[in-house]
């Protein structure tokens, strides 16, 4: 029998966590392990119950959700992944959130079948998070951000031609799959490249890879 998702649930608001448990809970493979008031109580309740997946409110009082993200991604042996949830999805908090090192976003309408999965994608890491949204995402703030910076740019050279080739095509927002068929390769192929890029670049994940790709002016925003 596989093991279920063990999820989190970080949000000020009691309805917000209460109707996403009903609504998880309701869902295969998945199980609400527990559920946080605060960014302080995320993390108290992340190192008591170990679970696979936060989904992360961004504005709560306290300690916000970006810094309770960035001290949970930024832990010694971490595999925890983390989901911000947000009202808008343009939103420069999220962006700084996925700087953090959460996996993706979602909105809080979101429907039933949406954030599981989400929750599944996000727990899996293998898949961008909803592409063609965060990919706008990433590139509007990154658009506003300041010139590539050095050392990040200077990373990309560890990198081989064809890991930087998959790296580029990730941040555009290409599956594994994808890739795959625009590099006329085998999809594992695809599968192992982005594993050692992950590991070349100290990354966690596509989303992570994303961001580093537009911040380090591998891949320019669209007009730019």
């Amino acid at each position: 029998m596989t093991t279920p998702i063990r999820v989190l649930i970080a949000d000020d608001q009691v309805m917000v966590r209460q109707g996403f448990t009903v609504l998880l809970d309701a869902e295969p493979g998945i199980e609400v392990a527990g559920q946080a008031v605060d960014g302080l109580d995320a993390l108290d309740k992340a190192a008591e119950l170990a679970p696979d997946v936060v989904l992360m409110d961004i504005r709560m009082p306290g300690l916000n959700g970006i810094e309770a993200t960035r001290r949970l991604t930024e832990a010694a042996g971490s595999t925890v992944k983390v989901l911000v949830l947000t009202t808008f999805d343009l939103d420069e908090y999220v962006y700084e959130a996925l700087r953090a090192g959460a996996s993706g976003f979602l909105l809080k309408d979101a429907s039933a079948a949406e954030l599981a999965q989400a929750v599944r994608v996000v727990a899996a890491g293998d898949a961008l998070l909803a592409p063609s949204i965060t990919k706008r995402l990433i590139a509007e703030f990154s658009r506003m951000a300041a010139a590539p910076r050095a050392p990040l740019k200077e990373r990309v050279g560890d990198l081989t031609e064809r890991e930087t080739e998959v790296l580029s095509l990730i941040a555009q927002g290409l599956s594994n799959a994808e890739i795959a068929e625009r590099l006329v390769v085998a999809e594992q192929t695809v599968k192992t490249h982005v594993s050692r890029m992950l590991v070349k670049l100290g990354l966690r994940d596509r989303t992570q890879a994303a961001v580093f790709a537009y911040e380090t002016g591998l891949v320019r925003p669209a007009g730019y």
